[in-house]
């Protein structure tokens, strides 16, 4: 009896491990069939029978010896134990072929088919996250995967934040774990020439620079991570912005890009650029947002059309900005759509990065809204529609890279997007569907769920504030008039009730869920929020009671503005969560602000951002008791445009934490009505 009770354990516990490898497959594979009865152990002989394979192309070879390696195996050429990639004509059931993959693992073979070596590297990184967690051993499987937009990428502007080398080696690594195939580098600003020249070394001087004076990017350095890049199924887009953003040119050569000079020296430029970016096929050129200080003698018209001719016949294709300079479908070669007003050109592959700002996001909601938005409004890629980048833009300074990743959310946002890229689909436009998360979205609490399985394992040690948020759930009242008295009480702070009577009216209680709720939107009613008619000089509450199995010290992620990475916004006054009023109580105790580290009166963008939002800053430890604890919100309003914070957003973010804030608390259960849900 002993031995079948053993038996039976250990069955269940391979089918629950086959079962654990398969949910956390991110993104999720189009189609997947597991079977229980049978793996493939890697930490044996494995023989390998590869295509050739080059340098500057996705290094399969590499990634499968390693991961042989990384399990224990090795490499040889007499096994019966194989791993073979067959490059093919066509992977059969697969919608879109250039970067499809047919996966077939049994006991003793796995077999990749794909059309393209970058579909069989897609493959193997799928085998790496299959391999996570089962100890070497890869359950049985045929996934028959492909994506449906061929551009899923990621931008850093380090024109005007230089990020570390190798950080970003380190992504462009980590993020092909994923799926993510681009990485646009926007190496020019107005703070900084970030892209070594040696025709015009003057760009690279620190006078030129009015930001992180003198930190560039080699041309070594650049081919290199080309190289790597490429190795990893990653393209790079590199961006030389003209003829707007352009004052670190003009403070080094003295005169606008907008000259006779300017455009000669700016074709040399180019063309040290173009073999510099030899093993990419791609330039972006900016051509957005022409500004005053920008113009010179010419008309853009006499810049853009020389230089995108110039680059083209360097052998690249030219990406381009829009909203922007206008072209027709001839002149360019793709486009990105940036901005309410970015549209495509007709018959000119486009890049949806309209609401993909994240340095506008804040922590939990806006990323929920990134991973349901339907990309440029498609369910899928063609022709016209290519695909989508997020953009990590830092006009205001931030200390370090760390802080770069953190506050930009960079993983979270980027995996969400990898995940929606991939797979298509969505609930709708940004604008359609807004920052409202709901109780029964199973779809993104699976998302989470992996998400965080990732965070904990491949990404552990990465800067990922994030933590799981589906489980909060909220009650918010209808929000009372203030006529602009912030202090002003309502019936709410005297008692918790479905409804309230006040001044003979009705103000009714609403469910919200998440670790950070909108009632009005930084882009204001275009992203719908909790209130569909958000309006100024009001407030309202929220609360929720919160289970806890034991007394316990916890930490707080407490935030009341989520301070933009573009903005620049004054820090809160000393004692004061925000200008809005914003206070909060646990079990009728107040918490207070914390110690504000910024204290400037005066608006500028070469302010670090300190301590302002709540992801660089410890959590404040609180106590919760053994059973429910009472959490209440205060959020009025006043106007919403303010000196001291441009993008007002009406919002609260809370979730109980470790005190490090790295994790949530396991086995919390947060009901506005003191109820067990499972």
């Amino acid at each position: 009896m002993r031995k079948i009770i053993l038996s039976l354990l250990l069955i269940v516990s391979y089918v629950f491990s086959i079962r654990a490898s398969e949910e956390h497959l991110l993104p999720k594979p189009q189609i997947a069939n597991f079977s229980n009865s049978e793996k493939f152990a890697i930490f044996y002989e494995v023989k390998l029978m590869l295509p050739t394979i080059t340098e500057n192309e996705p290094a399969v070879d590499k990634q499968l010896h390693t991961l042989v390696k990384t399990y224990g195996g090795t490499i040889c050429n007499r096994s019966e134990r194989e791993i073979v990639v067959n490059l093919v004509d066509e992977v059969k059931g697969a919608e879109f072929q250039d970067e499809a993959y047919n996966l077939v693992v049994s006991n003793s073979k796995i077999t990749i088919n794909a059309k393209t070596l970058r579909g069989a590297y897609w493959a193997v990184q799928t085998l790496w996250q299959l391999a996570e967690g089962m100890n070497g051993e890869i359950p049985a499987c045929e996934i028959t995967d492909w994506p449906s937009f061929r551009i899923r990428g990621y931008m850093h502007d380090v024109g005007r934040s230089y990020i570390e080398f190798e950080e970003l080696k380190n992504e462009i690594i980590k993020m092909s774990r994923f799926k993510v195939n681009t990485f646009h580098w926007h190496l020019t600003d107005n703070q900084g020439w970030r892209l070594e020249s040696r025709v015009y070394p003057q760009l690279n001087a620190d006078s030129s620079y009015t930001r992180l004076h003198g930190r560039y990017y080699t041309i070594s350095q650049a081919k290199e991570l080309v190289k790597l890049a490429n190795q990893h199924g990653v393209t790079i887009i590199p961006e030389i912005d003209m003829p707007g953003h352009s004052l670190a040119y003009r403070k080094a050569m003295g005169h606008s890009m907008l000259t006779s000079e300017g455009v000669a020296e700016m074709r040399e430029i180019m063309t040290e650029a173009c073999q510099t970016f030899e093993g990419t096929e791609w330039m972006h050129i900016g051509t957005d947002e022409l500004r005053d200080e920008d113009r010179g003698t010419l008309d853009w018209t006499d810049f853009v059309p020389v230089m995108v001719s110039h680059i083209r016949a360097q052998g690249k294709k030219v990406v381009s900005w829009n909203p922007g300079y206008h072209y027709s479908s001839s002149e360019i070669d793709m486009t990105q759509m940036w901005s309410y007003a970015g549209k495509p050109t007709e018959g000119v592959p486009t890049i949806d990065c309209r609401f993909h700002y994240t340095n506008h996001f804040d922590n939990f909601a806006d990323i929920v809204s990134l991973y349901h938005s339907t990309i440029a409004r498609q369910t899928e890629g063609s022709d016209q529609y290519a695909g989508v980048i997020l953009a990590f833009w830092n006009d205001r300074l931030l200390s370090d890279d760390k802080e770069i990743i953190s506050q930009n959310q960079v993983w979270a946002s980027t995996l969400a997007m990898a995940e929606r890229a991939w797979l298509g689909g969505g609930k709708g436009y940004f604008d359609e569907i807004g920052v409202r998360t709901q109780a029964d979205d199973y779809e993104y609490k699976d998302w989470e769920k992996r998400f965080l399985y990732h965070k904990a394992n491949y990404l552990k040690g990465e800067p990922i504030p994030y933590v799981k948020q589906t489980n909060i759930r909220w009650n918010i009242t209808d929000a009372f008039p203030n006529n602009g008295e912030l202090t002003a009480s309502f019936p709410p702070e005297n008692a918790i009730a479905e409804s309230y009577s006040y001044n003979g009216q009705t103000y009714n209680v609403k469910q919200a869920v998440g670790g950070s709720v909108y009632l009005r939107h930084v882009w204001g009613t275009l992203v719908p929020a909790f209130y569909s008619a958000p309006q100024e000089n009001h407030t309202a509450y929220a609360y929720t009671y919160v289970y806890s199995p034991k007394e316990q010290t916890v930490g707080a992620m407490i935030e009341f503005q989520n301070y933009s990475r573009s903005e620049k916004d004054l820090p809160a006054p000393q004692g004061a969560w925000d200008y809005k009023g914003s206070r909060i109580w646990l079990n009728d105790v107040e918490i207070s602000a914390p110690v504000w580290e910024n204290t400037h009166t005066e608006k500028s963008n070469e302010i670090t951002l300190k301590n302002e939002n709540m992801v660089s800053r410890t959590p404040i430890p609180v106590q919760l008791n053994k059973g429910w604890n009472k959490v209440f919100i205060k959020l009025p309003v006043g106007t919403f445009n303010t000196h001291q914070v441009r993008l007002v957003k009406w919002m609260y973010a809370f979730v109980f934490t470790t005190l490090n804030g790295q994790d949530a608390i396991e086995a919390l259960i947060y009901s506005p009505d003191r109820r067990i849900i499972p």
